[in-house]
């Protein structure tokens, strides 16, 4: 990702944060004058971040080098932006302060340790996988693997011609049309997923791999296009997640997310359900079945992601998937 793009996406990120900032919610008095344009203007966010119309001008054109950070704190508050906000704007700036890399960057860690494939191993209660920051699926325990047994079994969630590499969640989200079959918050699963690529766009913006898979998606899928657009970023820590099975039907599921402090980028979700409840016995019933002989010979087969091994290409089944349409 080149000067000319950071400098564009410093500019569309800030835009957009300021577009939906009201005076009303900012504390600016409007007098009841009509705006042509929402959210607040860019001598509003000045006066409010103690800096001149010029040079905040110039920030939000897409310069950021050279900023200090108390600047950027003092527009992240009058801006009003979150965490992961904050963090993105600073991600931003940082890497616009870092000379371009005549080499692509250093793909996130492929290599899931050991110790980590054992603790898989021993989440025997919980569906568990641990993911790369593109949304890789590197690693998954039996129970894990069964709960997301379409994206390992989706032909495009590997991509095309693309041998070696991991399932993808983002690819399948946008490309496989069963997707909403298995996520019944289609649109809110695939808002935080484009959320979480944009806040990992903003820390390796020359990940050759992430530019890649993100040029792949915008090509393909009109909706992960308007959601990019939109630069929202989140981070994702923990909440519920629905699913509709094909084999166990409806789950309603708390996940955690920690990340690995030892594996930069690298990130462990867990998803458990509330005891005693409707998901608890489907989620039972999922282990069972995953166990079973028919699944143990289906992994045998596809070379599948079984607990306590590094996660492996399944080989997906012959002919193409069509793209999704919403």
């Amino acid at each position: 990702m080149g000067d000319v793009d950071r400098g564009e996406d410093i500019r569309e990120f800030l835009i957009s944060r300021r577009a939906k900032i009201s005076p009303e919610r900012a504390g600016v008095p409007s007098y009841g004058e009509l705006r042509r344009v929402p959210g607040l203007r860019r001598e509003e966010v000045a006066q409010l971040a103690g800096v001149s119309t010029d040079y905040y001008t110039r920030l939000e054109r897409g310069s950021l080098r050279g900023v200090s950070d108390s600047v950027l704190e003092a527009v992240a508050s009058a801006l009003q932006l979150d965490e992961a906000e904050r963090a993105h704007l600073m991600d931003l700036a940082r890497t616009a302060n870092t000379p371009a890399r005549r080499t692509p960057g250093k793909p996130s860690q492929q290599r899931v340790r050991p110790g980590v494939l054992r603790l898989l191993d021993g989440m025997s209660g919980a569906a568990a996988l641990v993911q790369n920051g593109r949304s890789d699926v590197l690693a998954a325990n039996l129970l894990g693997r069964a709960l997301y047994a379409d994206v390992f079994n989706s032909e495009v969630s590997f991509g095309h011609d693309l041998p070696g590499r991991p399932p993808n969640q983002a690819r399948y989200l946008f490309l496989d049309p069963r997707a909403g079959d298995l996520y019944p918050d289609w649109n809110a699963v695939a808002g935080t997923t484009v959320a979480m690529l944009r806040l990992e766009a903003g820390r390796n913006p020359h990940d050759r791999v992430l530019n890649e898979l993100i040029g792949e998606l915008t090509t393909r899928s009109g909706l992960f296009a308007a959601l990019w657009a939109g630069h929202d970023v989140r981070i994702h820590t923990t909440g519920t997640k629905r699913f509709h099975h094909a084999v166990a039907g409806d789950l309603s599921l708390q996940f955690e997310t920690l990340h690995l402090p030892g594996d930069e980028g690298q990130t462990l979700f867990t998803f458990t359900a509330e005891p005693g409840s409707g998901s608890a016995s489907a989620l039972a019933f999922l282990a069972s079945w995953a166990a079973g002989p028919s699944t143990t010979k289906d992994a045998e087969d596809e070379t599948a992601i079984t607990a306590g091994s590094q996660a492996q290409p399944l080989q997906p089944d012959a002919g193409k998937t069509e793209q999704r349409h919403n």
